[in-house]
This record gives C-alpha cells, sequence and structure tokens, in this order.
C-alpha cells in the first residue's frame, strides 16, 4: 500500500498503488485508444491511476447480495449496477454497488454524474482506510447524497449523508452505523423504499 499525506488536513491516507496522475479526458482518451482496458483493473481517483485490489469471496457475495436485495425494491426510476464507473471533475471511482436515477439505456455512451448517483456502495475488507478517508472525500465532494461503507472487518454498515459538497475538507457530515441485529434503511432522493438485514447482507 501507498501512504498519501493530504494537504488540507495533514493526515495520512492509505492508498492503493499510484501510476501517474492524470485528467478524466485523458483517461477516457486513453481508454477509447485501447491503451487501458478492464483487464488492467484501475480506477481514477483525484487524478490518480490506481490499482483495484483483487475481489476475494466475501466481497463478491456481499457485492452480488446488495445489488440483488436493492434491485428487489427500487421503483421504476432507478436502476442498480454494480462495479461500474461514475464520472466526476478529478476522479471516475468504480463502486462495488451504485444506484443511480434513469433508465439503463440512458447511459449506453457515457457514464453517470455524481447528480445521478442516489446511493452508492463500497465494500471494504482490505481497502477499509481508503473507503473510509480517500473515497469518502471524493465523494463528499462531488455531492453523492448516501454513501454506505460495507464494513467486513467489524461486521457493519456504516451509512454517510449530508456531503459536503465543494469545501476545503470534504466529508459527510452525519454518519450512523448498522449492526448484524439492524435493519439498514434504503433511502432514494430523500425517501425510504424499503429495510434490509444487515446480517443477510453479511457473508
Amino acid at each position: 500500500m501507498t501512504l498519501l499525506l493530504n494537504p488540507s488536513t495533514n493526515e495520512i491516507i492509505q492508498a492503493q498503488p499510484q501510476l501517474w496522475q492524470i485528467s478524466v479526458e485523458r483517461y477516457h482518451e486513453m481508454l477509447e485508444a485501447g491503451l487501458l482496458t478492464e483487464d488492467d483493473r484501475l480506477e481514477l481517483l483525484e487524478g490518480y491511476l490506481v490499482e483495484k485490489m483483487t475481489v476475494n469471496p466475501p466481497h463478491a457475495f456481499v457485492t452480488e447480495t446488495i445489488r440483488e436485495a436493492i434491485t428487489a425494491i427500487i421503483p421504476a426510476l432507478f436502476f442498480v449496477s454494480s462495479q461500474q464507473p461514475v464520472t466526476m471533475s478529478d476522479s471516475e471511482p468504480e463502486p462495488d454497488v451504485l444506484v443511480v436515477k434513469g433508465k439503463r439505456r440512458d447511459f449506453t455512451q457515457r457514464h453517470p454524474m455524481p447528480e445521478e448517483v442516489a446511493l452508492l456502495v463500497e465494500v471494504a475488507d482490505s481497502t477499509i482506510n481508503q473507503d473510509k478517508n480517500w473515497k469518502k472525500r471524493i465523494y463528499g465532494r462531488a455531492g453523492i447524497a448516501v454513501y454506505w461503507i460495507v464494513n467486513l472487518t467489524e461486521r457493519q454498515i456504516e451509512v454517510y449523508t449530508q456531503p459536503s459538497g465543494l469545501t476545503a475538507q470534504p466529508t459527510y457530515h452525519h454518519m450512523v452505523t448498522y449492526r448484524e441485529t439492524d435493519e439498514i434503511p434504503v433511502v432514494l432522493g430523500g425517501v425510504q423504499i424499503g429495510a434490509l438485514s444487515v446480517r443477510n447482507l453479511l457473508p
């Protein structure tokens, strides 16, 4: 792992190995030219191309279980994707699960933008520091309304809401932890559409 210093907070952030820094536009050009492919397992975070961790069985189980559980309850105005990009000003992360407003066919020529993402989920084991620090900052700055971190180590789900947006220290202003005996509310556009058993979502 690589350690980064957040210049705004002097906080040490643990991150994936970095390759080089580029813009979102350059990143898209490299993908279109075939210089980067899905086999490279990279995502763009604050201008850095970052290697994604290999998905282990518990991570895969939780990702698919959450995707299926949310798909079963969301209204027709939304759809669920798994490990697909979200295009931001300086980043293009590929969260484990995301709920997008609109129809899947609306995104045949582009990826969703932050304002179109109602809920975003990261499943965290070895990436917990990155998800709680680096990615939380990225998602808070972008204004992602609801951010879940499925903390496999502590067997809980942390729900972050009230993103700060473009501030000096982007973050979320509210966080609730749901443990195995709890039900976690699924909130889209400020409306709760259902609730899921945390125990049933964990491996």
